[in-house]
C-alpha cells in the first residue's frame, strides 16, 4: 500500500490567527482520510506557511484539496496566496 502525502504552501496574514482556525479543522481532516501532518514555516518570513499531510489514499487527498469547505476554512484563517499544492510518496527515510 503506497502512502500518500501532499505538501502545501501558502502566505497568511497573520500566522497567529492562522493556526487556531487549522487545528480546529483536524478532525474533518481525519475523517477525510489524513493520518498525520507536520506544520513549518519560513525562518524569513512567519506568515509563510509549510504543511506536510500523510493520507491513505490520493483520491481522498486531491477530494479534500478540491473541496468547498476548505476554501471556505482557508479564506477565514486569511490565507492571502493561491496554495501551491504538491502530491508524492515517500521513497525513503533516513536519520543520523
Amino acid at each position: 500500500m503506497v502512502i500518500v502525502y501532499f505538501f502545501i504552501k501558502h502566505r497568511v496574514e497573520d500566522y497567529s490567527k492562522w493556526e487556531p482556525v487549522f487545528d480546529e479543522d483536524g478532525s474533518r481532516r481525519e475523517k477525510a482520510g489524513c493520518k498525520g501532518w507536520q506544520l513549518f514555516r519560513s525562518l524569513d518570513d512567519p506568515n509563510e506557511i509549510f504543511i506536510l499531510l500523510e493520507w491513505d489514499t490520493k483520491e481522498n487527498a486531491t477530494g479534500f484539496v478540491e473541496s468547498e469547505e476548505l476554501r471556505k476554512i482557508m479564506k477565514k484563517a486569511g490565507v492571502i496566496t493561491k496554495p501551491e499544492i504538491h502530491f508524492f510518496e515517500k521513497i525513503e527515510d533516513f536519520s543520523l
